[in-house]
């Protein structure tokens, strides 16, 4: 058994999220294109005699510790799978806030699985870990790949993302947790339509040219998430207000929103404007 290791679970951004269609089983398809920011939980894995889980950092507070923890349930699974008792002592280091539309809890199982491989020394094949991954949640498989995608389907077709241009985020939380089917059924509740899957250039050589693409297209949860928490839309309007800012948008299915900038200086300023009370704030790069 190998030693210690450890995993970033960075925060997974959706520059735009259409939901194109629902399946018979109530599923719903959805195309978006998935990048990560520089911000992440760490979660590392020790050998042990059993499985135990414990929480750290500043937004691991109020969250449980136990089975029902995606990375414990990711622990269990990868252990079932390769048909080996589930014995590590487990660490999460927690960075993101919870419930927010970033992926927090997707990437800690995504990092849990990644870690737990080496530390095991599984020989368990690409495919099968991302079929793990996707029982796990529909953002697990993108989490666990870790690198800008297209995500199609229920999160289970991963495409190549276009060629990004370099960009600077910042990202913005109101400090309120918003619930992912209840923002679903709202949206089914509201009669929205579906939209189509866009046609995609084969990338962008500026941050300009990117963006102005983007700002054609939609996260199509947003309204229905705002619908549900008023908040969001303060926290896309002070974004959108700050000098230089490119697009301003929310991220998965709320509340976290993102501004997108040309530079690492235009990204520093809006942060430090956009600080209250309350509010969770991070500025830095677009990861890929």
């Amino acid at each position: 058994m190998a030693e210690h290791q450890a995993e970033p679970a960075h925060a997974k951004i959706n520059l735009y999220l259409h939901v194109t269609s629902r399946r018979g089983d109530g599923y719903h398809l959805l195309d978006s294109l998935v990048v990560f920011a520089g911000v992440a939980d760490l979660v590392s894995a020790a050998p042990a005699d059993d499985l135990s889980l414990s929480i750290t950092g500043p937004m691991g507070f109020g969250l449980a510790a136990g089975p029902d923890n995606l990375a414990w349930r990711a622990a269990g699974m990868l252990a079932q799978e390769a048909g080996i008792p589930a014995r590590a002592r487990l660490r999460l280091e927690k960075h993101l806030p919870l419930a927010s539309g970033i992926g927090g809890g997707s990437a800690d199982a995504a990092a849990t699985l990644r870690a737990l491989a080496r530390l095991w020394a599984l020989s368990i094949g690409t495919d099968d870990l991302a079929r793990l991954a996707l029982r796990l949640g529909a953002d697990v498989p993108v989490c666990l790949r870790g690198q800008p995608a297209r995500m199609q389907g229920i999160g289970e077709i991963l495409r190549p993302a276009p060629k990004l241009a370099p960009a600077w985020m910042v990202l913005v939380n109101p400090g309120t947790e918003v619930s992912t089917p209840d923002v679903f059924k709202a949206r089914a509740a509201s009669g929205a339509s579906f939209s189509p899957a866009p046609d995609l250039p084969a990338g962008w050589d500026d941050a300009d040219a990117m963006a102005h693409a983007l700002r054609g297209l939609s996260n199509d949860l947003e309204m229905p998430a705002i619908a549900l928490c008023p908040a969001i839309d303060v926290v896309l309007a002070a974004i959108a207000g700050t000098p230089a800012c490119l697009l301003a948008r929310m991220s998965g299915s709320g509340a976290t929103c993102f501004g997108l900038y040309a530079s690492a200086g235009q990204a520093e300023a809006a942060a430090t404007t956009l600080r209250r009370p309350g509010w969770w704030v991070w500025h830095g790069p677009m990861l890929g």
